[in-house]
């Protein structure tokens, strides 16, 4: 399995094009038109160029409950998980910049309870290099009370129940629990709820309209629900209490906001530079609050957030001033191939917008995908096969036609399914929702 964090991700938003460059707004707009009116994607985009949105778009819907359907705008809301760990990260910098705290300072100067508190220091957490548990893993019963309220206390007994991964500073490795603390920590330090802290430092010093600390999802605030596609419709999903998350992945915003917030933080309005280049400074792949996200020459920083199905992705260009943020509510078109598309259109590099060119293939134009593909990394084999002009898929004795979306890539709707053939490597990637599956043609 190959998670967008992997290398299908890591070069998804990286080297927009260069300020004065114009986006070709109307190519983005058949883009986001051919998946709208497929009913294949919800979710929402920002670009900015320079400290200019350049561009938003809107598709799908906010909300799918019998006759409180809405269709979703770019002032729709969404939970952006942990994208909010890159607003906690700045908080605890502007602490230290105000010399409040220190990267120095351990975890037992405020949770000495905690095992390692002793040796675990703020800019570890920061890094995700504390080696703690991750209290949202499934052997600390996660996914049973994801839905409950839990008071700090509760969530810290979930902490300190747990013997650490590894040895604070041996090594990196993303976990929640990083985040949480530091949202506490801000909280003593600052003497204030993590909801304020966020409105006094952020937003309302550089006029975020749409950001906040989430509570139950409304829909007449404009917040959006979030859903996954199964069974040939989309199923709303259990509804998280952000309580547990708090700095972790509580946060709500717009693709519009977090575009602002990014181009903020590089404008050096939040935190001073040596703070930047601190949250910059990678190790292992890790930095503080910042991921690299490099495309080519182009250099670049992000995070992205998942919560439920609601999925979301900020990146930022230091070199060209660029920004995108897109968030989603729930997928069915790989967010990974939409947010390419959007790449290739903006960089004005050849690109087909899905279904422009339908029933093109012939028969003959099949038989570089037929034969039968496995995997070590799943217990099925694929068998394509075809009929006439059409592409047939075999496995575990099902058939099924797939539709093409361009000359390559395919779609089984039902399931929420797509297939990219790859001849020249003999490879066969499966796609769904947020995992990418590599097969080999036998």
């Amino acid at each position: 399995m190959r998670k967008f964090l992997s290398v299908v991700f890591l070069g998804l938003f990286l080297g927009l094009p260069g300020f004065g460059q114009t986006l070709d707004t109307k190519k983005l707009d058949s883009l986001f038109d051919a998946l709208n009116s497929r009913n294949l994607a919800l979710g929402n985009i920002a670009i900015s160029s320079n400290g200019k949105v350049a561009y938003r778009r809107a598709v799908g819907f906010a909300a799918l409950e019998g006759d409180q359907t809405r269709k979703a705008t770019t002032e729709t809301r969404y939970r952006i998980g942990s994208v909010s760990k890159l607003f906690t990260a700045v908080m605890i910098f502007q602490l230290i910049d105000e010399g409040k705290l220190s990267l120095e300072q351990k975890l037992a100067a405020f949770f000495p309870e905690l095992p390692n508190a002793s040796k675990i220091t703020i800019g570890q957490l920061l890094s995700h290099r504390s080696g703690l548990h991750n209290y949202t893993a499934d052997d600390t019963g996660f996914p049973d009370w994801m839905d409950k309220p839990k008071s700090h206390e509760e969530m810290l007994h979930v902490i300190a129940a747990k013997t650490p991964d590894f040895e604070p500073g041996a090594r990196s490795e993303y976990c929640n629990t990083n985040y949480l603390l530091l949202s506490y920590i801000l909280e003593k330090t600052g003497k204030m709820p993590y909801a304020r802290a966020l409105e006094q430092r952020i937003t309302s010093k550089i006029s975020l309209k749409d950001t906040y600390y989430g509570q139950k999802i409304s829909p007449e605030n404009h917040e959006s629900r979030s859903y996954k596609y199964a069974e040939g419709s989309w199923k709303s999903q259990k509804e998280t209490d952000l309580s547990i998350h708090s700095g972790a992945g509580a946060i709500v915003s717009t693709p519009t906001d977090l575009v602002k917030f990014i181009e903020a933080l590089f404008a050096h309005r939040l935190v001073k530079p040596a703070s930047l280049e601190r949250m910059k400074t990678m190790v292992d792949g890790y930095g503080m609050g910042l991921f690299p996200y490099d495309f080519g020459a182009k250099t670049g920083y992000g995070h992205n957030g998942r919560i439920e199905e609601f999925y979301s992705a900020l990146r930022y260009f230091p070199e060209t001033k660029l920004a995108i943020a897109y968030c989603t509510n729930g997928i069915l078109y790989p967010r990974t191939d939409i947010l390419d598309a959007v790449l290739k259109i903006s960089f004005r590099k050849p690109d087909t917008i899905p279904f422009s060119q339908p029933n093109l293939l012939k028969s003959k134009d099949l038989d570089a995908y037929l034969g039968s593909y496995s995997s070590t990394q799943l217990p099925i084999v694929v068998t394509c096969t075809k009929a006439g002009s059409q592409l047939v898929l075999e496995t575990k004795g099902k058939s099924f036609e797939v539709v093409p979306i361009n000359s390559n890539y395919f779609m089984h709707a039902p399931t929420g399914t797509f297939f990219e053939f790859h001849p020249d490597k003999g490879e066969l990637l499966i796609k769904e929702t947020d995992n990418v599956y590599e097969l080999r043609r036998k």
